[in-house]
């Protein structure tokens, strides 16, 4: 469900899929071969939220931007970004070529550099910033290192993969 609220309806690349059992309200833009899967939602109302292109939102995401007290809180998520099943977004930045683990909560006022992997069930902390090429897990979450060429290939092969489910889900009307 794709809904206007307060003015701003979102705006959705043509070759992006957005499932019928996604929630997507206000100041979005979703980019190129994105994908948005079964239950997420992407509550664009207290600020602005972008993401690039070949990006994957899974099953039962929430991404939201800003708080009450505020309001300007923008979101953005660069390209080539999987987003783990069950995973609770509310920060300033993702970058590129990143992997937020299933259900890994990403709090307030996070910025998360490029080729970043984050841990399932991990809890990045309000306001970390965490640099390009880091490993991040646990409760609360914590740099372990660079990331293996094997997590990084979650990344790269698994974004592809999304894409191409996403057109088959396309292709059958779903």
């Amino acid at each position: 469900m794709i809904r206007e609220f307060n003015g701003m309806a979102p705006r959705i690349a043509k070759s992006a899929f957005i499932s019928e059992a996604a929630y997507v309200v206000g100041d979005v833009e979703i980019g190129e071969d994105s994908n948005v899967f079964p239950g997420a939602v992407i509550r664009g109302d207290f600020g602005r939220i972008s993401i690039g292109s070949n990006t994957s939102v899974e099953d039962n995401c929430v991404i939201h931007s800003g708080t009450p007290s505020s309001p300007m809180g923008d979101v953005h998520i660069g390209d080539m970004v999987l987003i783990g099943h069950g995973a609770v977004l509310n920060c300033r930045k993702i970058g590129s070529s990143v992997l937020i683990g299933m259900n890994a909560t990403i709090l307030h006022d996070v910025e998360i550099g490029d080729r970043c992997i984050i841990g399932a069930g991990c809890l990045v902390s309000q306001g970390m910033k965490i640099p390009d090429d880091s490993f991040v897990a646990g409760v609360p979450g914590r740099i372990r290192g660079k990331p293996s060429e094997q997590q990084l290939w979650w990344v790269r092969e698994g974004s592809k993969g999304y894409v191409e489910l996403a057109r088959q889900y396309r292709n059958h009307g779903l």
